[in-house]
């Protein structure tokens, strides 16, 4: 995959378990740092990756009314932490002039800027700039709740605590109704 250095990753475990007073030879700890490259490898795919290759793929379709896909699952690493956060993604947007994108894009597209180091702010906006720089559309609505690890088993220790963050471009910035009916939908 990409420019992962595997090596460099499992040095670098072995570091760490040797920092925390761990054994990295013992029988459970030996495969760790070559597990650990692998999952990284995965989890952070989206690095070599543009997200809005995803969007290019593009049907003509004379509709030009609002498009949802919600409930779309992500899984992310805090780039302040290296732990996790995941929820669920939310994404709407009106196409202009007959230019519709594949629903299974729209996921691909959530992923490919979860897979990386993030902010939920971050993949929030750039899953809607991806989708504006793309397909150019009326407006583009994304709305993100996640629940984050480095506030579950960490710090304040809140587990089920939920952040939501949205990104609203186009008419959903000044067209209240559209807005709220993208928000109705996303509740039901």
């Amino acid at each position: 995959m990409g420019n992962i250095n595997y090596e460099q990753i499992e040095h670098a475990v072995r570091l760490i378990l040797e920092a925390i007073g761990e054994n990295p030879n013992r029988e459970g700890l030996r495969d760790t740092p070559k597990r650990v490259a692998k999952m990284y490898a995965e989890v952070f795919s989206g690095l070599n990756e543009d997200p809005r290759e995803h969007l290019k793929t593009v049907f003509s379709e004379e509709h030009e009314e609002l498009v949802l896909v919600k409930d779309i699952p992500f899984y992310s690493m805090c780039e302040h932490h290296l732990v996790p956060f995941f929820g669920l993604a939310h994404v709407a947007y009106i196409p202009r002039g007959g230019k519709v994108t594949g629903l299974s894009k729209l996921a691909r597209t959530v992923e490919a800027v979860a897979r990386r180091p993030q902010l939920q702010e971050r993949i929030t906006s750039t899953i809607a700039d991806s989708i504006v720089e793309t397909l150019n559309p009326h407006g583009v609505m994304v709305v993100v709740e996640a629940e984050h690890m480095c506030m579950t088993m960490r710090g304040v220790k809140k587990p089920g605590a939920k952040t939501v963050t949205s990104s609203v471009r186009g008419m959903f910035v000044t067209d209240q109704a559209a807005r709220a009916e993208v928000l109705s939908l996303i509740k039901q």
